[in-house]
């Protein structure tokens, strides 16, 4: 089965294509096989291209986690996606519509000679309202909510991007807190379907320094739906003006929330090689 390997500042996925081959018959059982560094490829994710229902859209794209659950949204993953499908020719414009698994997704691309491709993604409205979050807190939006955890009580923030999101604005973005409270905060019985978990510090009046726990995934480099979520989070805060730069691990990634509609994230897409999985699919 041939595969590509790409990432969007270091969160990476294996993209497979299936217009001209076949799908995996498993495909939560080909992520946690392929995703593993060791004894796959290795990777933060799957993501699996091919026809889409909806006439508007140029493709339909899955997401799956390295634990081999579905992801609903992927905002790394579908600018990837974008790359991958505006580079084979797939379509014959830079704007064009992405089919994902909560909704058909506006995206747009551009590059300039010498640099990396840049793919700007319409996110869509994030949701507050608890029950689809969903999160058991309350508050709609639920912010600055009390939340007991590991041992200690922590503000947070609860949105969600197509999937569900918590926020804690830390002074220090320091590995202890990342690893003892990511795990938990995501398994947390507060969130029933999990959550990812952001820790947002304010550098400045227009730039956060984010590091995400990704549900299913752990600590990755980076996570679009996070950069969203961090910067939503803060706006709402009145502690951020836009656009919004978010720095994390792998790179940079830019958001704006304008007439607090839809969501907009811009960032790179790069694509690493490609190659031949000979596991079974």
């Amino acid at each position: 089965m041939r595969f590509h390997k790409m990432h969007g500042c270091g969160n990476d996925y294996v993209v497979i294509a299936t217009f001209d081959q076949s799908g995996p018959r498993e495909p939560d059982r080909l992520a946690r096989q392929i995703c593993d560094r060791h004894r796959g490829v290795g990777a933060d994710g799957v993501i699996l291209l091919g026809s889409a229902e909806n006439a508007s859209a140029v493709a339909c794209m899955r997401v799956f986690n390295p634990d081999g659950s579905e992801a609903e949204m992927c905002g790394n993953g579908i600018r990837c996606a974008a790359k991958w499908l505006h580079d084979r020719g797939q379509i014959d414009s830079d704007h064009f519509l992405i089919q994902t698994a909560r909704r058909v997704v506006s995206v747009r691309v551009s590059r300039e000679p010498g640099e990396e491709t840049q793919v700007c993604v319409d996110m869509g409205p994030p949701v507050f309202e608890p029950e689809r979050i969903p999160t058991q807190l309350t508050g709609t939006p639920p912010t600055n909510v009390t939340v007991s955890v590991a041992g200690t009580d922590i503000e947070v923030t609860c949105l969600s991007m197509g999937n569900p999101h918590c926020v804690v604005f830390v002074d220090s973005l320091d590995d202890e807190r990342v690893r003892q409270l990511g795990p938990a905060l995501e398994n947390h019985s507060a969130f029933p379907n999990r959550t990812n978990v952001e820790f947002v510090q304010l550098l400045t009046p227009s730039e956060l320094a984010v590091r995400v726990w990704e549900r299913g995934v752990g600590e990755t480099l980076a996570c679009g739906t996070g950069a969203c979520a961090a910067a939503i989070a803060s706006i709402l805060a009145k502690e951020i003006c836009e656009p919004v730069r978010i720095r994390m691990r792998g790179g940079t990634l830019h958001v704006q929330w304008p007439e607090r509609k839809s969501v907009l994230l811009t960032g790179p897409a790069v694509e690493v090689f490609e190659g031949h999985w000979l596991g079974p699919t």
